[in-house]
């Protein structure tokens, strides 16, 4: 809920009472990235992430890898972030469960994404596959323009789990 006045705004973001919430609140982080900035493709085995851009503009892109979700296979991008800067932003909090596949490249000069997490980080409950993975087949735009870290750029996948290609 957004509670607009002269001042600006207050928005309520999270309610433990909120069933979309529901589970545990293990951690809180903030990320500030700048533009053409992208993070992907990152999975957990037991985390749930609820991300919310405060500030900026975000492509976020979800690919459901669950075996047994209906919507396996399935790509889902959509823009996070400050109406004012794009009116076509979403000024949500998205929920991404254990097993989807998520990405964002920053479209804004500067983003702040603040995410909760159900899990205290683990590097054994996370995977990891290179932005430019063949298996998802995400056209993040021309490579020479984008800011990528070297974790970006590499496969971690446990062996918990198998990525298979994106229809």
């Amino acid at each position: 809920k957004s509670f607009p006045d002269q001042r600006g705004f207050f928005r309520e973001l999270v309610r433990d009472t909120d069933p979309f919430f529901a589970g545990r609140f293990a951690q809180w982080s903030h990320s500030k990235m700048g533009q053409n900035t992208v993070k992907a493709w990152h999975f957990h085995h037991r985390q749930i992430d609820w991300w919310y851009v405060g500030i900026g503009v975000v492509e976020a892109v979800l690919v459901d890898n669950r075996d047994e979700s209906p919507s396996k296979g399935k790509k889902l991008q959509f823009k996070l972030g400050e109406r004012e800067l794009d009116a076509a932003a979403l000024q949500v909090v998205v929920r991404i469960p254990p097993g989807v596949l998520h990405g964002c490249k920053v479209l804004s000069d500067a983003a702040h994404l603040f995410y909760i997490t159900s899990e205290t980080y683990n590097p054994e409950d996370e995977g990891r596959l290179p932005f430019n993975s063949p298996a998802v087949g995400h056209d993040w735009g021309s490579e020479a323009d984008l800011i990528v870290a070297d974790n970006d750029r590499r496969t971690f996948v446990p062996t918990f789990t198998r990525v298979e290609r994106v229809a």
